[in-house]
């Protein structure tokens, strides 16, 4: 229940603040009626694009970083990059 209630806080957060930045700008309250409405349309069409994106990156640097082994220290040791 408090999911639900923080999700549709985040939306009317969204809302509010894109029907105030238009408003502000264009004085237009059609304007901004329009910007609040259009602004989660475009946030469902375009995070999973923005998911997926950020899935091949991640998965990019975890191949770099399997190609590339294990790292040795000065010591010889393996494990995490030491400062120089």
């Amino acid at each position: 229940m408090v999911t639900a209630a923080k999700t549709t806080s985040q939306i009317f957060v969204h809302m509010g603040v894109a029907f105030a930045v238009m408003y502000a700008f264009t004085g237009s309250v059609a304007f901004g009626g329009m910007a609040a409405l259009l602004e989660p349309i475009c946030n469902v069409a375009i995070m999973p694009l923005h998911e997926k994106l950020w899935e091949r990156i991640r998965a990019r640097v975890e191949a770099k970083k399997a190609a590339r082994g294990p790292v040795r220290t000065r010591t010889g040791r393996t494990g995490a990059v030491q400062p120089a």
